[in-house]
């Protein structure tokens, strides 16, 4: 529902490039944020290139490729460079899992209780899970994009449950802390998990309210769900994440478990004139 903003994928099939498809959709693009009376794009691409000349982001952290086909594009049509991504991989099932889960829940406390589930948002924690996600938006390192806060509802929640259930094949698999004193929960994580159990599965959302950080729930959450997915969805090789390189807590947790570097995302930018 922002006024302002807009994001666009655009993706041509290898044997068709070189043909101004690419500079076509980017037009099209354009007239239609134009017309929707739209300011700005943003826009997210992955990059497997890691070695020659590369670009640096205005923060400073990461880099992609500086002469990519993508970044020429990119270039060409208007977008500036704000933001480098890392996209990690780890291998499932994750070796010493449970000891691992065990040993975060001594270091969180009693105060702190896990819950796990696959698809729908239990009724109880449908405004829990609101506050989480408009706070992702609001709360990830965003750097130059001026993201705005996507605010959600108990009841968009729920709408959104029910539509994925009927128009989606992925499931979600969310692991969740409650802090028990306030009986809200504080902190999630969740994967995008394809019905083909050969694919990996896709690291969403994970965040711990600023409130109740310094108590390894970042980490107890993301254990959780590592081990959670095997019994909920078994079969899948990995698990893929992307976390803003100038995010260095989550890259620690991610580090520590496991997860290894294997792309680059960069994060772009269009202002309309």
């Amino acid at each position: 529902d922002d006024a302002d903003t807009a994001w666009s994928v655009m993706q041509v099939l290898p044997e068709v490039q070189g043909r101004g498809i690419g500079r076509a959709l980017a037009a099209g693009i354009e007239d239609v944020v134009r017309r929707a009376g739209r300011r700005k794009i943003l826009a997210y691409a992955s990059e497997h290139e890691t070695g020659g000349e590369r670009r640096v982001p205005p923060t400073g952290f990461g880099s992609v490729a500086a002469t990519s086909r993508t970044t020429r594009f990119l270039d060409a049509t208007g977008y500036r460079l704000e933001q480098v991504n890392r996209v990690s991989r780890i291998a499932l099932p994750v070796a010493g899992v449970d000891e691992s889960l065990e040993k975060a829940r001594v270091r969180s406390g009693s105060e702190f209780e896990l819950h796990r589930w696959t698809g729908s948002t239990p009724e109880p924690w449908l405004a829990d899970i609101a506050t989480l996600i408009t706070r992702m938006s609001t709360d990830a390192p965003d750097a130059g994009l001026e993201t705005p806060e996507d605010v959600w509802t108990a009841e968009r929640v729920a709408s959104e449950d029910v539509r994925r259930a009927a128009e989606n094949p992925r499931r979600l698999v969310t692991s969740a802390v409650e802090h028990r004193p306030t009986g809200r929960l504080v902190a999630f994580t969740e994967f995008s998990v394809p019905p083909q159990r050969h694919r990996a599965a896709m690291q969403y959302a994970t965040l711990v309210l600023p409130e109740y950080r310094g108590h390894g729930l970042g980490m107890l959450v993301k254990l959780a769900n590592l081990g959670y997915l095997p019994v909920a969805s078994p079969g899948h090789p990995s698990v893929v994440t992307f976390n803003a390189e100038e995010n260095r807590h989550m890259l620690a947790v991610n580090e520590a478990l496991g997860f290894v570097p294997i792309a680059a995302e960069g994060a772009w930018r269009r202002d309309l004139t």
